[in-house]
């Protein structure tokens, strides 16, 4: 999507039905609704279409103002073997980009089915620049060079072409990784200078795993950002700045944290995706102007004061039921007043456990889709090792929670 809206001034995305999906590739994984709320909340989109034709039709495209179709480079056919994009093919009005590398759809299901671990990152810094990963030192070196690319083209406008999202790393010292100290200490790093929160500006801070980033995240960060535009209204906020600033009352940074956090509290092989990938999902989220990869599980006061802008005027936190913990990590933000929570929503149970136990409830199905992506599948017992290792997760919790 960042390399179709580059390629003109709007981007408009067709959505295919349910019943299309599965009639030409197998079982989607979000509803409809789900994956709408996915694109209309990217920054690159300019408006999505529901129920968008499989096989691509020339007055379907001008219907919408639209004069060309961009797709990857993989090929993508219909239910009969044809090339759904055959129509605008051979008008002339297709244009091709390169598929995106890394993961899809058929990577993150394989890792869900097999419980695999070997996706995990100990340390981005040290990945990003070739110390840690994959390969020898040259094959280290370029993946590092790749994935910083990546995140800096993700750290785009609406545009993709100007600098957008401010994207930081929080380091903390070596005495608070070894000692757990309640109060961490640390520094911000910036990994890419984007923009920074204008005059008038509220700075507001949520964190999270945010893995496999669907509707359920992307309904929590659109309701931060009404809550403020809502406090916005009430306090005066376009009248005094509503002309001055391009921007909205909030500046909403959003803390990614380290898979190595997230497993410890979720156990079996979460976050399915790591913190590289999840971090690229959050940025490019258009509820969001700043991330920070490697953000601490708790937002200690000495944490906050460490932030470029410094302690936020408000924190926000969502209704979590995926995530089991057995003590409250905003205290602090409790003891300065600047905590705020988000009720129920529609997407609130859509999450990454969720995700996973659709993909559990329908294996036949997926395992059938796998072998038909040309990936090796252990069978049932793979399946039958995952709802064990879920089962042992649940226990875990509940015996953390017995201790506290």
């Amino acid at each position: 999507m960042l390399q179709a809206r580059r390629l003109g001034r709007e981007l408009v995305v067709g959505v295919h039905s349910d019943q299309d999906i599965m009639d030409n590739k197998g079982p989607p994984v979000m509803t409809l609704k789900e994956r709408i709320s996915a694109v209309e909340a990217c920054r690159w989109s300019t408006s999505s279409v529901p129920y968008a034709p499989y096989v691509t039709a020339l007055p379907w495209i001008t219907h919408y103002g639209c004069y060309y179709v961009v797709h990857g480079d993989d090929i993508t056919s219909d239910n009969g073997g044809e090339d759904c994009y055959r129509f605008v093919k051979a008008a002339g009005r297709f244009l091709v980009v390169k598929r995106t590398p890394g993961i899809s759809t058929t990577d993150l299901v394989g890792r869900m089915l097999l419980c695999t671990k070997n996706h995990f990152i100990r340390s981005l810094s040290r990945v990003l620049s070739g110390e840690e990963g994959f390969g020898d030192s040259e094959e280290r070196t370029r993946m590092g060079n790749d994935m910083k690319q990546r995140i800096k083209d993700y750290a785009s406008d609406e545009s993709g072409l100007r600098p957008g999202p401010l994207v930081l790393s929080w380091t903390p010292t070596i005495a608070a990784v070894e000692s757990q100290v309640d109060e961490e200490a640390g520094t911000c790093n910036t990994m890419v200078d984007g923009q920074g929160p204008k005059a008038g500006q509220r700075i507001v801070y949520v964190d999270g795993g945010f893995d496999l980033f669907s509707s359920g995240h992307i309904e929590f960060l659109r309701q931060v950002v009404g809550a403020e535009e809502t406090a916005g209204r009430r306090a005066g906020w376009y009248q005094s700045y509503l002309g001055k600033n391009d921007c909205r009352p909030a500046y909403v940074i959003a803390g990614v944290h380290d898979d190595e956090v997230i497993n410890h509290w979720k156990g079996v092989n979460y976050p399915i995706m790591n913190i590289f990938e999840r971090g690229l999902c959050v940025l490019q989220c258009r509820y969001i102007d700043c991330v920070i990869f490697g953000a601490p599980f708790t937002p200690t006061k000495s944490y906050l004061a460490n932030l470029p802008f410094g302690i936020p005027n408000a924190i926000y936190h969502g209704p979590t039921s995926f995530m089991p913990l057995t003590y409250d990590p905003y205290v602090a933000a409790r003891e300065l007043g600047i905590y705020h929570e988000i009720g129920n929503h529609e997407f609130q149970d859509v999450n990454a456990g969720e995700i996973v136990q659709r993909i559990l409830k329908s294996r036949e199905t997926y395992e059938a889709r796998q072998r038909a992506k040309g990936q090796k599948f252990q069978g049932e017992e793979a399946i039958r090792q995952r709802e064990v290792m879920e089962r042992e997760a649940v226990v875990l919790a509940e015996k953390r929670a017995l201790k506290n």
